[in-house]
């Protein structure tokens, strides 16, 4: 872990249950003043252990409900350039590069199966994407965004 106490690690799991807590209730909650928790978010920004804040928004309400997980083989020479391309399409939420039989792991969020196609279809077409495997997640049973420590 990267030079946190105890002190920041409880600041980061109320911020984590509820990045909308007044740093004032934060404050009463770990024991310090206000300052100091301004202080440790502040440090913990700088150190790019806390990388933000935002809203969870349910998928499905704004029209993404559709999600699938596409496995990429790809050309080791223009591996680099696959992610960097992955990376910047709307549509792809997160990547991994990964070991095993695929390269990479990508999870796409789309509002149809046919958009869904398609991004797939833009995938593929990336030079250097050597073959796809795409899975269409039917129920998610956890997606958990916190990190338990």
């Amino acid at each position: 872990m990267k030079e946190l106490d105890e002190v920041d690690l409880k600041i980061l799991r109320l911020l984590q249950e509820d990045a909308r807590t007044p740093f004032s209730k934060v404050a009463r909650e770990v024991g310090v003043s206000e300052a100091t928790v301004h202080m440790r978010v502040k440090r913990l920004k700088e150190l790019k252990v806390l990388k933000g804040f935002q809203a969870l928004i349910d998928p499905p309400s704004v029209g993404k409900g559709l999600t699938a997980i596409t496995l990429i083989k790809a050309d080791p020479m223009k591996y680099p350039e696959i992610l960097e391309k992955l990376r910047s399409m709307v549509d792809v939420y997160e990547v991994y590069d990964v070991t095993g039989e695929y390269d990479a792991v990508v999870k796409l969020r789309s509002s149809s199966r046919e958009e869904l196609a398609s991004l797939i279809d833009s995938i593929g077409r990336i030079s250097g994407v050597t073959a796809t495997l795409t899975m269409i997640v039917l129920k998610t049973i956890k997606e958990d965004t916190k990190v338990q420590f």
